[in-house]
């Protein structure tokens, strides 16, 4: 004490000692003298010590006997104020610590006497406790009667000295055992102590230091004294209670535990004498039971004494804590005295105190674990540690079974009354007055009972209540729900104490050791301390037995009462505590492996989230539970659990359908549901990885319970509030909806979370998953209710989170997945489909590690799912795929490398009757991979690429798609073209590896159109497609992808190795001709209503059969245009000829169909392939002009339509070609194979000719005629055939063609096309056909011309088929036994067959006729083949006919043609005359002539004067011909030929000879003009001087002096019946009549007088002035007509008025 040395202190001190003996010095200045004088001798000797010494304080301690001796004597007065004076005197000596031992004991002694006269006895006992504490001179006796003193003291009867002297004894035992440490400490540095052995037996106390010895006798005594023995060494004790004994040897041991242990002796007395009287003071409290009648048992049962029992229970507490090393067996024997005290027949405070205790020992998990090491894993030991728990288990249980005897209004007391109830404040026991209006208390309610939860003590630390009460002797009353709250401590501090500690320990060995546990990483080997890796593994063996021992012993007991408390909670807080202590064990149970206690936990959470006896499988086991009424367990295992009640108090939050197959009602959700349900979350979020197989509990009770709540899937797998429609739907309280989006965020975390997993706890979360999905699909199998899709989702979040290995989980998950979107239920479906897909999206997105690009396999694992999505039917799942690939090109496309043919493939995988949606989207990812990704794929998949687009055009859901899709093979192929190098390449290098290994397994390589090149085959790939699609059911496909064949082979075929080009033809080209035709004859004939829908068909495609010709026609053109332009690639193929014969026959084939479009299209290629040019003929040789003529290609007349009317001329120049192929192309193909092809073609042609012209037998509706157009291009191809074979056409030949020509011509068209064909029959037009036949024709006879001298005996020939068609003018051929009508009588629209107007045809024939006639009529075999004989008789039937022909035009054009061939063909005939060879044409020429000039037909009424006028100019033309051509020829004529024609002109002339008119004649006397030729004619040959025989000169005279009479008769009658008739005309044929003779008169003169007067003789010029007289009689006639007439007689009568001349002789003057 620095402040007692220094100086100042000295001397303060010494002036203080002074003044106090001055002061005694007064006080007894009177009464006590020698008191004075000692006190007066002692300043005295203070001075002395002060003036010799300089260390002061030690030489006042050396003479401290005397200093003190005056204070003694002073107190010895027993004076009040005196003593008080001494002792405060003593006192201050003793704190300056200059007390020696004797002095000490003096002061001690007097203290004794003091006591014992009961004076001063709180200062007495405060200067004891100053002068042990001060110092230590005080030892052995001297301090034993110190502690008697006030033990003394405390047992007064002054209450104030009790306690004052109770403390001190407290305090002063503790001096003693602090100052015996002190002195341990002073010789530690001596001898180290040596740790006591537990079995160690000394009892001797000499070895002990002086301070050790005072504790030792000090403890021993006080055990002697509880025990009620005498004491050895507090000599003088009167009495002493065991309450306060016990108390000091509490505080004793509990203060000083190192004393205990560290000496043998002391370890000793503990085990020796404590623990027995502890025992022996327990016996009451065992034996006694509550309610139990005394007089059963023999003696009277001594009742448990409350103080001592709650004193010995803290004396307990204290040895378990501090010295259960040394007192392992008197523990065993505690512990279970502490077990059995919480018996439901104890009293409520033993029980409430026991389980204070017990909660003591909870808080020490160190402790606990020594329990369980050395009981409970020791073979034949109690197993305490597991009975604790089970006893605090059944303890809880009893409270709730029996209820406390107590009153129940007790809480209320405990709660408002400070001073006597137990707890000393209210706020700290948690109650509420319930005086002034109810607060609901949080408790436990379980069966009716209720029990208040008090609030009793911070966690973790065991503050008791009535352990503490020391001042009470009787048993205090127990708040309810005391007892039940401690023990709910206990449990919650015992999970606690035992999880955090192991969970420590477990950490500990995972840094320090090698890596035991999962995946904790081996730290570096100086962390291990030095020690050795098998002594740390040993040791953590051992470490690892304590604790599984721990938990398996403790475990069940906790789960039960855990669980019942769960159940009984009505408070929040409580209900988080429980739970959280359920999730702390289940973690720690994982952690160690214990799957069946873990299990058993989860459980118990999972029960607790569910609705009460909620049907869910996974919980609801086989065993019995050992508690409960009702039978539960975990997978199998016994637990002792408690079954819920169902009459909870809890509010409800929720009420929801439960998830069942066949729901029954609704069910609800506490709050304490919800909150369980989310300790589950925190459980599996926190400690995932050690949950192993009881993911599945965990799983499927969140399952339940988010479908409880109404929780659907969201994107990514979240799931988020949202309501089924059906089912009564789920009512959700706002406390609960608030919930709603954080357990949906938790869940979410939850499965986030799955990435920190290890791979192991991974699969079992996701076999978790997949057992839970196969459960709800069981469930959502025949019902199409809302399934429960929480498991998909969960997967799905699960494989997104752990995407960075995906790999170890992708196998099950897809499986899983791809089974889900089988599922029959649409939801389900669609959900399993969701997940899969976005986990594929995901996969491939993700950022891996290496990339995807290099690592292929990762990559076609990851699409291999796409594709087995594939096999699945239901259109929804597919719709997904799709949608799934189409956002996978979208974001992927370019990188998807290898997995090109499994994206292309699930395109193709979509069939026909998959509806149109699917196939929809599913082309729009084939556009799509057509227009952006054909560069960036493998072009191996390139064929793929044209399969699945080939494929689409096959459906038939969508027409638009199958057009689209045709769109893009043609697409495709421009991309091969435009890309060919470098797909090529590339294809030989894969095709070179694929050989390779085709080889080394020794298979044939397997590739379609084998032997050709790669590229190539791509190409045939490509074509085939197209064939196919080329022959689809559908008219509109088949047209587009003809076309685009047809394209494509024309624009990309160069790219083709010159050997490809025989499969193209043979497999690709002919092939579709075969199928095409093989169709179009089978095509039904049906009437189709409409095109689907409301679309309206075109009557020309309304039936299967005209769609499919369409096609034929398309086909067949293109298949003809690749043979013309590709003919220079073509020939050099070894058996082009036969190919050649292949394609005649489908031209042929196609021409004779019966439809009009296909056989026209046929004939329109066969024109096509005939336009060819041979083969680089022209520029190769040219010095070898080639035998057969190339024609300037003939421009065809229009066909069918606009735009086919072109001329076919060959487009690509063959010198370009030839650079290509000149290196293949063999030497020119001979002529003479040209001229086999040509051939091979006019056989065709004649075939289709004759087959299609001849008629058919028998006539009805349905016959098919063939049209017009048809048999235009028939006779169209002849002139461009014919320039090929004209070196060796022959008569057969012409005669074949002939009858053809001749058949056409004769074809009558059906009423309908009449309009379109024929102009109105008015106007005289030819049809095309009739024109094309006459070019032909004209070709054969142009050939003819410049041909050699054998082909001109075809002209007969020709001129024969020309008359024949002559003909046709008035006599139209007949077609087989068809009736035909006249066009203006055929009805439009019937099936009518019209016949045509031949008459132009005729007429332009007859033209052909004149025109030829004029160059050959010279010829041999014209002369020689009686042509103009034919000719003549041709004409002879329009001529007869004259005004009755068809048309007028026809008679006119005859006489004309006849004037024009008679003018060439006379001459010749009369060169020809010797020989005979016209003989036979004289009198059919005469018999045309008679026959046309005196025709019997009628002119028609409606004939206009200038008409007939016009006419009658024609028959003078014509007897102008016989004027000039024959009769002047006569002597070269034959006789009778020229008697007939003198006949002839005779009767012209005297046409009125008949002696009466009939109304028929009337018109022909109009012929003035005709007679007046005929009459010139006759007298220019009669009068004619070179007349040559007699006879014709009789005959004109004659004939002369026959006219005159008559008319001079005519006249006479005339005269006559005027004069008769008086007023009244005469009839109009008299007056016709006698008009028509004066105008004979008339002309005769004028003959007459043209004639040579010596041709005319008297005798004729006598009559005819005869005549005179009569005219001039006529003048009188009344008619005007006659007057005029006759004035023009009679004028020519002035040349015979002339002055008689002389005679004179006839020829002389």
């Amino acid at each position: 004490m620095s402040g007692t040395n220094s100086p100042e202190a000295v001397k303060k001190l010494l002036e203080n000692m002074q003044s106090d003996l001055r002061a005694l010095s007064l006080e007894c200045k009177k009464k006590f003298p020698p008191v004075k004088e000692a006190a007066e001798s002692g300043i005295i000797k203070v001075k002395t010590i002060a003036a010799r010494n300089t260390e002061i304080l030690a030489a006042l301690k050396e003479n401290s006997s005397e200093v003190v001796q005056p204070f003694l004597m002073g107190c010895g007065t027993k004076e009040p104020k005196i003593t008080q004076l001494c002792l405060a005197a003593i006192q201050r000596l003793m704190s300056h610590e200059v007390v020696s031992e004797t002095a000490a004991g003096n002061i001690i002694n007097m203290l004794w006497q003091l006591m014992e006269n009961s004076l001063e006895e709180l200062k007495l006992l405060q200067t004891v406790l100053v002068l042990l504490t001060t110092n230590t001179v005080v030892h052995d006796e001297a301090l034993s009667k110190a502690i008697v003193l006030c033990f003394r003291l405390h047992f007064t009867k002054d209450n104030i000295t009790n306690n004052t002297a109770a403390a001190t004894v407290r305090q002063v035992v503790t001096v003693v055992f602090e100052r015996m440490v002190a002195e341990d400490e002073r010789h530690r540095d001596i001898e180290p102590p040596v740790p006591v052995q537990g079995n160690s037996n000394r009892r001797s106390v000499s070895t002990l230091k002086p301070c050790a010895k005072d504790a030792y006798m000090l403890f021993q005594d006080l055990c002697q004294l509880v025990n009620a023995d005498a004491p050895y060494w507090l000599v003088g004790m009167t009495e002493m209670t065991r309450t306060f004994g016990l108390e000091l040897l509490e505080s004793v041991l509990n203060d000083f535990p190192q004393v205990f242990l560290q000496h043998q002796e002391f370890s000793f007395l503990l085990k020796e004498r404590v623990c027995p009287l502890v025992i022996k003071l327990f016996s009451p409290n065992i034996k006694f039971r509550q309610g139990s009648s005394t007089s059963s048992s023999p003696a009277p049962v001594e009742k448990p004494y409350f103080p001592i029992c709650m004193r010995l229970l803290r004396v307990v507490s204290v040895l378990i804590k501090q010295f259960y090393s040394l007192l392992v067996t008197e523990c065993e024997i505690f512990l279970s005295l502490l077990v059995k005290f919480l018996d439901a027949d104890k009293p409520q405070w033993l029980r409430a105190v026991a389980v204070e205790s017990i909660h003591r020992l909870c808080v020490q998990p160190q402790l606990l674990r020594s329990f369980c090491q050395s009981y409970d894993m020791k073979q034949h030991s109690t197993k305490v540690f597991r009975d604790i728990v089970n006893a605090l288990g059944s303890f809880i249980q009893s409270l709730f079974l029996i209820p406390p005897t107590g009153n129940p209004a007790a809480a209320n007391q405990a709660g408002n009354n400070n001073a006597g109830g137990p707890v000393s404040a209210p706020a700290s026991s948690g109650m509420v007055g319930i005086g002034g209006g109810v607060t609901l208390l949080p408790a436990f309610e379980y069966r009716g009972t209720w029990i208040p939860i008090l609030t009793i003590t911070v966690q973790g630390s065991a503050k008791a209540t009535y352990l503490e009460m020391l001042d009470k002797v009787e048993p205090p009353t127990i708040p309810e729900g005391y007892a039940m709250s401690v023990a709910f401590h206990c449990l919650l501090d015992l999970v606690r104490g035992i999880t955090s500690m192991i969970e420590g320990e477990l950490g500990e060995v995972e840094t320090e050791g090698p890596a035991v546990t999962e995946g904790a990483c081996s730290q570096s080997s100086e962390q291990h301390h030095g020690q050795s890796e098998s002594d740390q593994s040993d040791k953590e063996t051992v470490s690892r037995a304590v604790w599984e021992e721990m938990v398996s012993a403790c475990w069940c007991g906790l789960l039960a009462a855990l669980s019942l408390l769960l159940d009984a909670s009505t408070d929040e807080a409580a209900t988080e505590n429980i739970l959280k202590a359920e999730l702390t064990m289940a973690a720690l149970c994982g952690r160690l492996g214990l799957v069946t206690s873990r299990d058993a936990f989860i459980t118990a959470i999972c029960k607790g989230s569910l609705p009460p006896h909620y049907a869910l499988t996974v919980l609801n086991a086989t065993t019995a539970a050992t508690l409960s009424n009702k039978s539960y367990s975990i997978q199998g295992h016994n637990v002792m659990m408690i079954s819920p009640s169902s009459e909870s108090h809890q509010q409800v939050v929720a009420v929801g359908q439960p998830l069942a197959v066949q729901p029954q009602g609704t069910v609800m959700l506490t709050s304490k549901n919800i909150q369980c349900m989310r300790t589950l979350l925190n459980l599996a979020h926190c400690h995932g990885a050690v949950l192993g197989t009881s993911w599945q509990l965990v799983l499927a009770t969140l399952q339940h319970l988010v479908w409880i709540l109404g929780l659907k899937p969201s994107g990514g797998g979240a799931l988020k509030p949202g309501r089924a429609v059906e089912g009564p739907s789920t009512v959700l309280t706002t406390a609960v909806m608030t919930d709603l989006p954080v357990i949906s965020n938790i869940l979410s975390r939850l499965f986030e979370s799955s990435q920190y997993l290890d791979d192991v706890s991974l699969h079992h979360l996701i076999n978790a998953l997949c057992s839970l999905s196969l459960e709800a699909m069981d469930m959502a199998y025949g019902n199409n209710k809302e399934p429960s899709l929480f498991a998909v989702a969960k997967l799905l979040e699960t494989g997104l989170v752990n995407m960075h290995r995906i790999e170890i989980l992708w196998r099950p998950l897809t499986g899983h997945l791809l089974e889900v979107c089988q599922h029959p239920n649409s939801r389900m479906r669609e959900w399993g489909a969701e997940a899969l897909t976005s986990l594929i999206k995901a996969g491939l997105t993700f950022n891996h590690e290496p990339p995807l690009s290099q690592n292929q396999r990762l990559q076609l694992l990851l699409l291999n799912p796409l594709k087995e999505m594939s096999s699945i039917n239901h259109p929804d799942i597919r719709l997904k795929q799709l949608e799934c690939v189409l956002q996978i090109l979208q974001s992927q496309g370019d990188s998807l490398g290898p997995g090109w043919p499994l994206v292309l493939g699930v395109m193709g995988a979509i069939r026909n009757d998959q509806g149109e949606s699917l196939i929809r989207t599913a082309f729009q990812c084939l556009q799509l991979v057509v227009t952006d990704f054909l560069p960036t794929m493998p072009c191996s998949c390139l064929q793929i690429v044209v399969d699945v687009a080939g494929s689409f055009g096959l459906h038939n859901q969508e027409l638009n798609i199958s057009l689209t899709s045709i769109g893009l093979l043609w697409n495709i192929s421009d991309y091969f073209f435009q890309r060919g190098e470098t797909i090529e390449k590339e294809l030989n290098k894969e095709e070179a590896a694929q050989q390779k290994q085709a080889e080394e397994k020794g298979v044939p390589l397997d590739r379609p159109f084998h032997p050709a090149p790669p590229f190539d085959c791509l190409w045939l790939c490509l074509y085939a497609k197209l064939g196919e699609l080329c022959v689809d059911p559908r008219p509109a496909v088949r047209k587009s992808a003809g076309q685009t064949l047809f394209s494509t082979i024309g624009a990309h075929g160069t790219l083709l190795q010159h050997s490809t080009w025989h499969t193209v033809i043979w497999k690709v080209l002919f092939h579709l001709l075969d199928r095409v035709r093989e169709s179009s004859t089978t095509a039904d004939k049906e009437k189709i209503e409409s095109g689907g829908g409301n679309i309206l068909i075109h009557h020309s495609r309304d039936t299967a059969e005209k769609q499919w010709a369409e096609t034929w026609v398309l086909t067949l053109a293109g298949v003809a245009r690749i043979f013309n332009t590709r003919r220079y690639l073509l020939q050099p193929l070894g058996n082009f000829s036969r190919a050649w014969d292949v394609l005649l026959d489908h031209i042929q084939s196609a021409a004779l169909s019966k439809n009009n479009e296909v056989s026209l299209a046929a004939l329109k290629s066969f024109q096509e392939v005939l336009q060819i040019v041979s083969p680089a003929r022209d520029s190769e040789k040219p010095e070898t002009p080639p035998v057969v003529n190339v024609p300037v290609p003939v421009l065809m007349g229009s066909i069918s339509g606009p735009g086919l009317n072109r001329p076919f001329v060959r487009t690509d120049s063959i010198g370009e070609k030839l650079g290509r192929y000149s290196a293949e192309l063999p030497t020119v193909t001979d002529e003479l194979e040209d001229l086999n092809l040509w051939w091979a073609a006019w056989n065709t042609w004649y075939r289709i000719g004759s087959e299609s012209t001849k008629p058919p037998v028998t006539f009805d509706k349905l016959t098919f005629i063939p049209s017009q157009p048809f048999l235009t291009a028939l006779i169209q191809i002849f002139p461009a055939l014919y320039q090929h074979i004209k070196a060796g056409f022959n008569m057969d030949d012409l005669e074949k063609l002939g009858v053809i020509l001749h058949s056409a011509v004769s074809v009558p068209i059906s009423s309908d096309a009449s309009p379109f064909i024929l102009p109105s029959y008015t106007e005289a037009v030819l049809t095309s056909l009739q024109e094309a036949v006459l070019t032909a024709l004209d070709v054969l006879q142009k050939a003819i011309c410049v041909g050699p001298e054998n082909m001109q005996i075809m002209y007969p020939a020709i001129f024969d088929q020309l008359l024949a068609f002559v003909e046709f003018s008035c006599k139209p051929p007949q077609y087989g036994q068809l009736e035909t009508k006249h066009i203006a009588n055929a009805k439009y629209n019937q099936a009518e067959w019209v016949a045509l107007n031949y008459v132009p045809f005729a007429e332009r024939s007859l033209e052909v006729v004149v025109d030829l006639y004029q160059k050959t009529a010279c010829h041999k075999a014209v002369v020689n083949e009686k042509v103009l004989q034919n000719i003549v008789k041709t004409l002879r039937v329009p001529l007869s006919l004259k005004y009755s022909c068809p048309s007028e035009s026809t008679w006119k054009l005859a006489v004309a043609s006849l004037l024009k061939v008679l003018s060439i063909g006379l001459p010749v005939a009369r060169q020809h005359a010797s020989s005979g060879k016209f003989d036979s044409m004289w009198p059919e020429l005469a018999s045309t002539l008679e026959d046309f000039l005196f025709t019997k037909s009628i002119p028609p009424d409606n004939l206009s004067i200038q008409e007939f006028q016009r006419n009658e100019s024609i028959d003078v033309e014509v007897v102008q011909l016989i004027s000039a051509e024959i009769l002047p020829y006569a002597n070269l004529i034959p006789k009778a030929f020229v008697g007939q024609m003198m006949t002839m002109l005779n009767r012209g002339s005297i046409h009125s000879q008949s002696s009466s008119f009939t109304e028929a004649e009337i018109d022909i006397r109009l012929r003035e003009e005709f007679s007046k030729m005929c009459f010139e004619t006759l007298l220019q040959f009669s009068f004619s001087s070179k007349v040559t025989t007699p006879q014709e000169g009789y005959i004109s005279r004659m004939a002369l002096s026959v006219l005159l009479k008559r008319s001079q008769d005519v006249l006479h009658r005339y005269i006559e019946d005027e004069r008769l008739s008086g007023k009244c005309p005469l009839p109009r044929q008299q007056v016709t009549e006698i008009i028509f003779v004066l105008k004979a008169v008339s002309t005769l003169i004028d003959s007459l007088k043209k004639t040579q007067p010596e041709n005319v003789d008297g005798n004729t010029w006598a009559q005819v002035i005869a005549l005179y007289p009569t005219l001039v009689e006529c003048i009188t006639c009344s008619s005007s007509e006659v007057c005029s007439a006759l004035k023009e007689a009679l004028v020519p009568f002035k040349d015979f008025m002339q002055p008689p001349a002389t005679k004179v002789q006839n020829g002389e003057s």
